[in-house]
């Protein structure tokens, strides 16, 4: 499928994990893709395996300056934006809310909500508006729906991120913009392969106890892929999901039911 051909998209968060599948799935159905993360060595490295139309920049997407040459750089060199993926995200460190630290809290929220709309904001005012045009895709996480334990800022985050992208939608459909979020629930990565073994460690049991233990309340007794995720992203980010906005999407197993 060619979906995207001619568009331009912007993934943050694009070193490792999910970022780097999104921007390959994109650039592989037509688009042009800036990839951006704070780690320039990752992020250049993931682009250079993509190719031509992969661009690696290095960015904070928590400073605002770094977020205006973000989209610059893609203004410049390809004279649109069409597609967001807001997928930049830190899970934080796990305390219980009696130990709970402002620093923590606060860096945590900064990449997980704040940078979700400081890229939003630039990206409508430098093209999306304009053009009347676009589509933005937040990532959030099971955790936003009912909370997790040791996690309260991370939960907390994630849940307001769906909140932000409920607005986002209301004040930009009448330009002909959608904004929706994808609420992944375990994926099969490394960050999740360290939180099992970190939490199985805690509780005194082996890894696959822990697993088993986390895929309890799924459905489908499986966690997802990074490509199970992207595929749902790319599907709302393209012209097949034109009357979707507003919305949040669990891609967990049916871990939650809305």
């Amino acid at each position: 499928m060619t979906r995207f051909a001619g568009q331009v998209a912007i993934v943050t968060g694009a070193s490792t994990g999910l970022g780097p599948i999104l921007a390959r799935m994109l650039v592989d159905e037509g688009a042009k893709v800036v990839m951006t993360a704070r780690r320039f060595e990752l992020v250049e490295a993931a682009a250079a395996a993509i190719g031509a139309h992969a661009v690696a920049l290095r960015a904070d997407v928590t400073n605002e300056a770094d977020v205006a040459a973000m989209v610059e750089a893609a203004m410049v060199r390809w004279g649109r934006v069409d597609i967001l993926m807001n997928n930049a995200a830190v899970p934080g460190t796990d305390k219980f809310i009696w130990e709970q630290t402002l620093d923590n809290w606060n860096a945590t929220f900064a990449v997980d909500v704040t940078a979700a709309m400081l890229c939003t904001r630039e990206v409508l005012n430098r093209s999306m508006l304009a053009r009347r045009s676009g589509a933005i895709v937040n990532f959030s996480s099971g955790a936003g729906w009912d909370g997790m334990p040791r996690k309260s800022h991370y939960s907390a985050a994630k849940g307001a991120l769906r909140i932000l992208t409920k607005v986002t939608a209301k004040e930009v459909g009448e330009f002909g913009i959608r904004c929706n979020c994808v609420v992944p629930g375990a994926i099969e990565t490394e960050l999740m392969a360290n939180w099992i073994r970190r939490s199985a460690a805690e509780r005194g049991i082996d890894d696959a106890e822990m697993r088993h233990q986390t895929m309890a309340t799924m459905a489908l007794k499986t966690y997802s892929t990074p490509e199970d995720v992207a595929n749902l992203a790319l599907f709302l980010a393209s012209d097949q999901a034109r009357t979707i906005t507003g919305q949040s999407i669990n891609v967990d197993g049916g871990q939650v039911m809305s």
